[in-house]
């Protein structure tokens, strides 16, 4: 078994005390079915990645475990953006605990579509793009792609974490899970423009690319 798979098995064992003091504490209850199938969907497939990474493309794995940022405007913006991931729990948490919202099972069935739905959607980005690092930057033998969910946004990856995001508080059953969302969103608009200037300065071709893909997350949207 080697470093990488180590390191994000140590993750995976991580989850129990992260959900317990990100949901089930605010929650003040161990009562909260939604965070077992929530935290399970994840586990499932973020096991089924691990193993056909590991397989097929191991590369993509070590990029995706570096965080630390080069750029500082990427240092600040991360952080926020972490944050706000964070509140989006805590705050998931303590609706449940105060009972701030009522939602409709079938609400929340939508969000767990979200939740999974974004995450294949990151997953399959790390599989058309080895290169899909977690960090801003530009590698010596990196190449551009332009095909596949590349050929329909400049983003996919973004794509597939704000779907996720976006259907957690509502998965959980959190209206005012969403508000942390509003910074997230800010936060990740400053670190695509960044991006993408380290993108067009480094990265051979990427100029023409921003000509032929006009849309950075969602066509004809954003």
């Amino acid at each position: 078994m080697n470093n990488i798979t180590l390191q994000i098995i140590a993750r995976i064992a991580a989850l129990p005390v992260i959900v317990w003091l990100i949901l089930l504490l605010p929650a003040g209850t161990f009562d909260f079915w939604e965070v077992y199938v929530y935290f399970g969907l994840l586990l499932v497939m973020m096991v089924l990645a691990l193993v056909y990474f590991v397989k097929h493309d191991p590369g993509v794995l070590k990029r995706r475990l570096e965080t630390r940022e080069k750029e500082s405007t990427q240092k600040v913006v991360i952080t926020l953006m972490g944050l706000a991931i964070i509140a989006v729990y805590l705050l998931s948490g303590f609706d449940r605990r105060f009972e701030w919202s009522a939602t409709p099972l079938w609400i929340q069935v939508i969000g767990f579509l979200l939740v999974v739905g974004g995450y294949l959607f990151a997953t399959l980005v790390m599989k058309q793009n080895s290169f899909a690092a977690r960090t801003v930057r530009v590698e010596e033998s990196q190449q551009l792609v332009d095909t596949g969910l590349y050929g329909v946004v400049r983003h996919p990856m973004y794509t597939g974490v704000v779907a996720m995001y976006a259907g957690t508080p509502i998965a959980l059953g959190s209206w005012y899970g969403l508000a942390p969302l509003l910074i997230f969103i800010i936060c990740l608009q400053v670190r695509m423009q960044n991006e993408e200037q380290v993108l067009t300065n480094e990265l051979e071709g990427y100029s023409d690319y921003k000509q032929r893909v006009h849309w950075r997350l969602i066509p004809g949207i954003w």
